[in-house]
């Protein structure tokens, strides 16, 4: 007889394999089902202790995605985001009426104060000007560094600048150079009422551009406290950036503005730069005063207008807004 060989051994292959039997007794049955809970169980606990983990992953993107929106839109000289009544669209004239009604009327409010230094595009923009125009005469609202360095370039020229700073003023008039001239004067109209002086302009006859000599205007826009050096010359640039026009009860352009205009239409052609015209104010009143049709060049948050001399002596624009 060949010999047995055990059920148990691994040598044979059984050609058919059947599932093992599920157990026969209540205690086996028992285990089983206890063993799947528990496995059930610890699921479940694993996913509740993964449930922090994502909530602090998401929070930690989010944070993560406000501080690179805080980074992309910065620029190389940071500015504040604009007060929620100054971002609003203002893309043309008929749509910023609105906006600066709400300016006048917002007096509480007080934003934080923009960085008026001008960017190196900017002032290529500037210098540029300079040299295809020496030596010529510029004159410039507010008091940056960058300005200073314009003498330089303007070498012959005439550079006066205007500041209301005092701070600024005894920091920088000991560093004037050449011919460059730097004024300590006084805006006495806060920012808050730029559309009353806009209304006033526009009924009023002495505000048109050859009503009277500048320096005796009644229109409440014009500067007449200025050096009457600045009356009696023939500017060739005129680069308006002050005042800082901040917030609704800092001294605010309109004034700065009207006034280049009326300079530069006393002249024969003349360059009319504005800066910060990403801001209401500076840009209705540019079109106001200085005409959209005028407007030669942009650089960053410089509009460059042109100005040519002893136009209309009745209006401003060909097509007033």
């Amino acid at each position: 007889m060949p010999p047995e060989v055990p059920l148990s051994s691994t040598l044979a292959t059984p050609l058919i394999r059947y599932p093992p039997p599920p157990p026969s007794n209540v205690e086996g049955n028992h285990t089983f089902k206890h063993k799947s809970l528990r496995g059930t169980r610890k699921m479940k606990l694993s996913v509740r202790k993964l449930i922090p983990v994502f909530v602090l992953i998401l929070a930690s993107l989010s944070i993560l995605r406000f501080v690179r929106i805080l980074i992309t839109t910065s620029s190389p000289h940071p500015l504040p985001a604009s007060p929620p009544h100054v971002q609003q669209a203002c893309t043309s004239p008929s749509s910023c009426s609105k906006v600066l009604t709400e300016i006048s009327g917002n007096s509480t409010s007080t934003p934080p104060a923009y960085t008026a230094s001008i960017t190196a595009k900017e002032f290529k923009l500037l210098s540029n000007l300079v040299k295809q125009r020496r030596p010529c005469n510029i004159l410039i609202f507010g008091l940056e560094p960058q300005y200073l360095s314009l003498s330089s370039i303007n070498a012959g020229g005439t550079t006066i600048i205007l500041e209301d700073d005092a701070d600024k003023f005894t920091n920088y008039r000991t560093e004037r150079a050449g011919s460059t001239k730097i004024y300590k004067v006084q805006y006495n109209v806060p920012a808050k009422e730029a559309y009353e002086q806009l209304k006033h302009a526009r009924r009023s006859s002495s505000c048109a551009p050859g009503a009277a000599l500048l320096q005796v205007s009644k229109c409440q826009l014009a500067l007449t406290g200025l050096p009457q050096e600045v009356y009696k010359t023939k500017w060739d640039l005129v680069v308006v950036d002050g005042p800082s026009g901040s917030n609704p009860e800092a001294p605010g352009r309109m004034g700065a503005i009207y006034t280049a205009s009326i300079l530069a239409r006393a002249g024969n052609t003349t360059d009319v730069v504005v800066h910060d015209v990403h801001r209401t104010i500076e840009k209705w009143f540019s079109w106001e005063f200085l005409c959209e049709e005028n407007l030669v060049s942009s650089k960053g948050k410089f509009w460059n207008f042109r100005i040519l001399g002893h136009t209309d002596p009745a209006r401003f624009c060909p097509t007033q807004p």
